[in-house]
């Protein structure tokens, strides 16, 4: 399975067109269905609709079909709807014309004041009284299918770059693991040796003499107690665990969004435990980069479906 970025951006358009009445042949209204969908990151899925009046049935049908497919996101979709008529202006029909001389009669009748209808109004209700209402939802939701695909193949390609950019990122903790394991055999050699120094320099300034082998066995007390204080054979085989199931989950894809997070977190644990046991600058240095990498794949993570 492939990872999917909760990032997206899809359109898609129609143009189809419907006769008019039989008193206009060979005049058609064209009609413009258009479908955007926007997705953002989000932890749970939230699914908002902008839909023209006359579509607002479909919603129910639009929001079956978007979360078959999406699990988390924020995810908008637009829907636009205009109709144009092809050709040049229509002429009323007689049988309207009628009908609308027969009305103002009657209305003037009650009311001699009111205004006489004008050509501008005797085509707009001409034009209002022969449109027919038509059903677009099946043509709507094979737009959304299609609008879908492309949002899905969208998210497809970001996360697989987000992918990538977190193995490469696994791979340097990898490395900083690496160099910060043989750095703490070195410290425990380091104070054992200054131990010695500072016991017989002590020893010497109290005009005590001591034998070689107490002195010894005395550093190698108090360097097997500092040895316990630093080790961090642990945190480097927890974190390089939490690295390989990381790598895991990339690779199998899917709906992994949440468990990457947790495992971020460890890693971010793992990391402040080995800082607060350094015992030297260079192992302080390996800390703060290891936090650093690791807050680049929390930032990559945030967008993971």
């Amino acid at each position: 399975m492939s990872v999917y970025s909760m990032t997206g951006y899809a359109s898609v358009q129609s143009s189809t067109a419907q006769p008019l009445p039989e008193t206009e042949p060979g005049r058609d209204t064209n009609t413009r269905l258009g479908v955007e969908i926007r997705s953002v990151n989000s932890r749970f899925l939230d699914l908002v609709f902008r839909l023209p009046d006359e579509l607002r049935q479909a919603e129910p049908a639009l929001r079956e079909l978007l979360t078959a497919q999406l699990k988390r996101g924020k995810v908008e979709m637009r829907v636009s709807l205009e109709s144009t008529t092809a050709g040049s202006l229509r002429s009323p029909s007689p049988t309207t014309l009628q009908r609308l001389g027969s009305l103002e009669d009657s209305i003037k009748s009650w009311l001699p004041q009111a205004r006489p209808l004008s050509v501008a109004d005797v085509l707009r209700i001409a034009t209002n009284e022969d449109k027919k209402p038509h059903d677009h939802s099946e043509e709507l939701l094979q737009l959304a299918q299609a609008a879908l695909k492309d949002l899905m193949a969208a998210r497809e390609r970001e996360g697989a770059r987000l992918a990538r950019t977190m193995l490469d990122r696994t791979i340097q903790l990898r490395a900083l693991a690496a160099s910060a394991t043989p750095m703490v055999p070195k410290l425990v050699e380091q104070q054992k040796t200054r131990f010695l120094e500072r016991w017989k320099e002590a020893l010497s300034l109290g005009g005590h003499a001591v034998l070689p082998e107490i002195a010894h066995d005395r550093a190698l007390t108090e360097a097997t107690a500092f040895a316990i204080r630093i080790d961090v054979s642990e945190e480097i085989t927890r974190l390089a665990s939490h690295l390989d199931e990381i790598e895991r989950l990339l690779g199998s894809g899917g709906e992994l969004g949440k468990r990457l997070d947790f495992l971020i977190q460890e890693l971010h644990r793992e990391a402040n435990t080995l800082g607060s046991k350094s015992a030297s600058l260079e192992l302080t240095r390996v800390s703060v980069d290891m936090k650093v990498l690791i807050e680049q794949i929390r930032e990559q993570v945030q967008n993971i479906e």
